[in-house]
C-alpha cells in the first residue's frame, strides 16, 4: 500500500487531568501537538492529515499548518467515555462522504513527541495483506510471568501468569504499546473493535523514542531527553 492510500489522524482533546492544556503546552519552545504535526508533514501530503480536536487553540494551530481540522469535534466524542475507535470511525465517515476512500489509517497520538521517519518506513513494510494493525511497542520491564501480581479472594498476591521463571530474563518477553504510531486497515477498523484485533504485528522502538507523556514526570523526562541531545 503506497503512502497516498493512508489517512493520517492526530487526535487532540482539550481535557487532560495529568497536565492541564497538555497538547498545547510548550515543549522546548513549541506546542506538544506541533511535534506530531511536523512528523506528519515530513512524511505525507498535508491533504491526507486530519487533526481532530475540541480545542479552539489547537484548531488554530492546525489551520496555521494548512491541515484538515475544519470544525471542532462533536461534544459526544470529546468526553472521557468516548473511545478512540468512535472518533476514528466518525472521521472516516466524514472523509468518505466527500469521496476520500482511504485503505489505511495512521494514528499519531500527540503525547508521543519523538518519532523517526525510518521507523515509519520499517512499519509500512510489515503492513501487508495479512494484518489488521501494525503498532509501535516497547519491551516492558514489568512482566506478568515474573513481577506483576494479582490479589486473590483471600487478599494474597499471586503472579498474574503461572511461570517457573526465576528472573525476568527467563520469562517470555512482553510488550507495551508506546502510543507512537498505529497503522490500521480501515475495513478492519469499521468491522471490529481494535481491542479484538487478532492479526496485529509489533514494531519495537527504543525506550528513548517511546516516551508517552501522561504526567509531569513524563514531561520532565521528555525535556531531559531534548536537552541532553538524545533527540
Amino acid at each position: 500500500m503506497d503512502l497516498t492510500q493512508f489517512l493520517v489522524v492526530i487526535p487532540a482533546r482539550k481535557g487532560s487531568k495529568g497536565i492541564p492544556g497538555k497538547n498545547r503546552k510548550l515543549l522546548n519552545g513549541k506546542p506538544l501537538i506541533q511535534y506530531s504535526i511536523d512528523f506528519a508533514l515530513e512524511n505525507f501530503d498535508r491533504t491526507q492529515i486530519y487533526l481532530s480536536t475540541d480545542d479552539e487553540v489547537i484548531l488554530q494551530i492546525a489551520e496555521q499548518n494548512g491541515i484538515m481540522a475544519t470544525e471542532l469535534r462533536p461534544s459526544h466524542l470529546a468526553t472521557d467515555q468516548a473511545s478512540m475507535q468512535e472518533v476514528l470511525k466518525y472521521i472516516i465517515t466524514k472523509q468518505e462522504a466527500v469521496g476520500n476512500n482511504y485503505q489505511g489509517l495512521i494514528l499519531l497520538q500527540p503525547t508521543s513527541p519523538f518519532r523517526r521517519s525510518l521507523d515509519l518506513i520499517a512499519m509500512l513494510k510489515l503492513f501487508d495483506d495479512s494484518v489488521e494493525m501494525v503498532v509501535s511497542v516497547k519491551e516492558s520491564k514489568l512482566n506478568p510471568y515474573f513481577n506483576l501480581f494479582e490479589e486473590n479472594e483471600e487478599g494474597f498476591m499471586l503472579k498474574s501468569k503461572n511461570s517457573t521463571a526465576l528472573n525476568r530474563q527467563e520469562s517470555p518477553k512482553v510488550y507495551a504499546y508506546n502510543g507512537s504510531i498505529y497503522l490500521l486497515k480501515i475495513n478492519a477498523l469499521k468491522s471490529t473493535n481494535i481491542s479484538d484485533f487478532t492479526k496485529v504485528r509489533k514494531f519495537i522502538m527504543p525506550i528513548e523514542f517511546s516516551v508517552d507523556i501522561d504526567d509531569s514526570i513524563d514531561w520532565e523526562f521528555a525535556e531531559y531527553l531534548i536537552h541532553s541531545k538524545t533527540h
